[in-house]
């Protein structure tokens, strides 16, 4: 059956019908509807739900090669009802010494960190060139959940509360959320009470980014993320908890490479974070704003190339390494892009790390519910029965199937 293309443009009466459809949605599975919609009124809002999901551009970046993964990539976008633009890869060996920032004494990065840094430079490169607003950079190899708008819509309201001065305060003089915000200052505090995601508090609408008007990344899919440290001297420290989350997998089948796991280990199953970023592992999916994405390539592009591009990114973020601290770089937890891991040789699994010489039986995707992957046979037939992959570890029958 030939692959439905969906409509380029939406009637702009339809679309007002499914904006508001969808904010409706919103206000009636809050369990304080009325404090989330105070929250959330804007008229950019809607912006989430268009083709690329409120940001000016989706880019994606793998080498040319990877047919496997563009195919792969291109088919969840359709499916989704997304609109990407591929930026290629690179192979560590074509990068000559010269063009990598170095220190003095400094030893050149594997050929895999030097091609992912260079691709990841190319594709933040592009958002400075053409002077786009914002832009969300994927990998290739990664997958998300069918809802994946409401999963960033209620990112959007976290954002808010995280970033934007409260309701009613000072333009000169604002005031926010939280105590520690935009940066620690000497006498902040080390931690401060958990926001209920239930109860988020008034803040001013955002001007022109869904997102909110202050961030200058946000990495949303990643390997693993700490909370802030109560010692980090440039990140704020504000958690905001969600509870009940039926789109979070079970605890089982959360994992990190970020020790202690503290989200699964003090939270209760199904739960969700938000709050700035804290030793951020992989960037498998990460938005910029134009602004950020000039600061990142000043401090990752043009200073000396130590770590793998993750770890730069983190240092920008956390104003570590010799960059520059105030950085606002926001993220949840579990990150909302993941791996997905087809059937095949493990080999294929990476073109940087050694995932060994077995074979997968089964596909999967870490942490996602209902992956657009997973369901792409159902999406094809128009079906709306979504297969949960971890549904059979639920004492029910899994989020949305009564």
């Amino acid at each position: 059956m030939p692959l439905r293309q969906a409509p380029r443009k939406i009637p702009i009466a339809l679309a007002a019908v499914v904006t508001v459809v969808f904010l409706l949605f919103q206000f009636r599975h809050s369990s304080d509807g009325q404090q989330r919609w105070a929250s959330s009124r804007g008229r950019l809002m809607g912006d989430i739900q268009n083709t690329t999901l409120g940001f000016e551009k989706i880019f994606v970046v793998g080498l040319p090669s990877r047919t496997d993964r563009r195919d792969g990539m291109v088919l969840q976008a359709a499916l989704s009802n997304m609109q990407i633009e591929f930026v290629d890869g690179v192979m560590g060996k074509d990068v000559p010494d010269k063009a990598i920032p170095m220190a003095k004494g400094q030893e050149r990065l594997k050929d895999a960190s030097i091609g992912s840094w260079r691709a990841h430079m190319n594709a933040i490169r592009e958002v400075v060139q053409r002077n786009l607003s914002t832009a969300l950079i994927l990998e290739d190899d990664i997958d998300w959940d069918v809802r994946i708008r409401e999963q960033l819509y209620d990112f959007a309201l976290a954002a808010h509360a995280l970033t934007q001065p409260l309701r009613g305060s000072s333009r000169h003089t604002p005031s926010y959320a939280d105590p520690t915000y935009p940066q620690p200052a000497a006498d902040s505090p080390g931690t401060v009470p958990d926001l209920s995601f239930d109860r988020l508090p008034a803040t001013e609408p955002p001007t022109w980014s869904p997102y909110g008007d202050h961030w200058d990344v946000l990495w949303i899919g990643h390997c693993g993320m700490h909370f802030p440290f109560e010692s980090s001297a440039h990140v704020p420290k504000q958690r905001i908890i969600r509870l009940r989350d039926e789109t979070v997998a079970p605890h089982r089948h959360l994992w990190t490479y970020n020790i202690p796991f503290t989200l699964k280990e003090t939270y209760p199953e199904h739960t969700r974070a938000y709050h700035h970023v804290q030793e951020g592992v992989c960037s498998l999916g990460y938005a910029v704003t134009q602004r950020g994405a000039q600061k990142l390539l000043f401090e990752v592009g043009l200073k000396d190339v130590s770590e793998a591009f993750d770890l730069l990114l983190r240092y920008y973020c956390e104003g570590e390494q010799g960059r520059a601290g105030g950085r606002q770089c926001l993220t949840t937890q579990p990150g909302l892009f993941q791996h997905h891991r087809a059937v095949g040789p493990m080999t294929a699994e990476s073109d940087i790390g050694d995932h060994g010489d077995g074979w997968r039986e089964k596909p999967m995707t870490d942490m996602i519910r209902w992956s657009v992957r997973l369901n792409a046979d159902v999406l094809l037939e128009g079906g709306s029965e979504m297969v949960d992959q971890f549904a059979n570890d639920e004492e029910q029958s899994g989020p949305g199937k009564d």
